[in-house]
């Protein structure tokens, strides 16, 4: 029986694309990691992948007439590595509804709140300055609207007085390198149920 085969889409720094390899090679995860697929060429997660011994390839959206274009370059590498688990790991481009109708409930993303609170791409900065006392990570299904889909697993983060917002950045990243890692081996083992639109274990 083969191991699953996951594909990582990154644009940024990587840190969860790390803790994903960690997790593998460990035998947290048992699958390949079998691809990186990124949009940014200058993007640091591209030397972690290197590093790793991990096969990368740069599709940058900026070299497409349109988004379409953009996603059918993305399907036909997807095609071609048997990917089984799509895992969003700082991806900064919003899929398309059609494109994820190809792949439904095998992509997932990990975004830094409690959702449906604070969505969008400053989202421990938005609750920090709210003002809230908890915030946290979501770990969902992607659907066809943005930071939203079904919530495989979340867990609070109490933001403390002596907190700055560099100092609760890093306690939340903590918390995101232990729980995607979880969330793939449940996706991957076959331990989640759908009851409509809620997974439940």
């Amino acid at each position: 029986m083969r191991k699953a085969n996951i594909v990582v889409f990154a644009s940024g720094t990587g840190s969860n694309f790390s803790a994903v390899v960690r997790a593998v090679k460990t035998g947290v995860i048992k699958a390949n990691v079998a691809l990186l697929i990124c949009d940014n060429p200058d993007a640091p997660v591209i030397n972690k992948a290197v590093k790793a011994k991990i096969k990368t390839v740069i599709i940058a959206a900026k070299d497409f007439p349109s988004r379409d274009s953009f996603e059918k370059a993305v399907i036909g590498v997807l095609r071609s590595c048997n990917a089984d688990l799509i895992v969003l790991a700082g991806f900064m481009r919003i899929l398309s509804p059609s494109f994820v109708k190809r792949y439904p409930k095998r992509i997932i993303n990990i975004h830094p709140a409690l959702l449906p609170s604070f969505k969008g791409a400053h989202a421990i900065r938005d609750a920090f300055e709210y003002g809230v006392k908890v915030t946290g990570v979501t770990v969902h299904f992607v659907d066809e609207q943005t930071d939203h889909g079904p919530v495989i697993i979340q867990e609070p983060v109490r933001i403390e007085g002596k907190d700055t917002l560099q100092r609760l950045e890093k306690r939340i990243h903590k918390v995101e390198h232990r729980i995607y890692p979880e969330a793939i081996d449940l996706c991957l083992r076959g331990r989640l149920r759908f009851r409509g639109r809620k997974v439940v274990r």
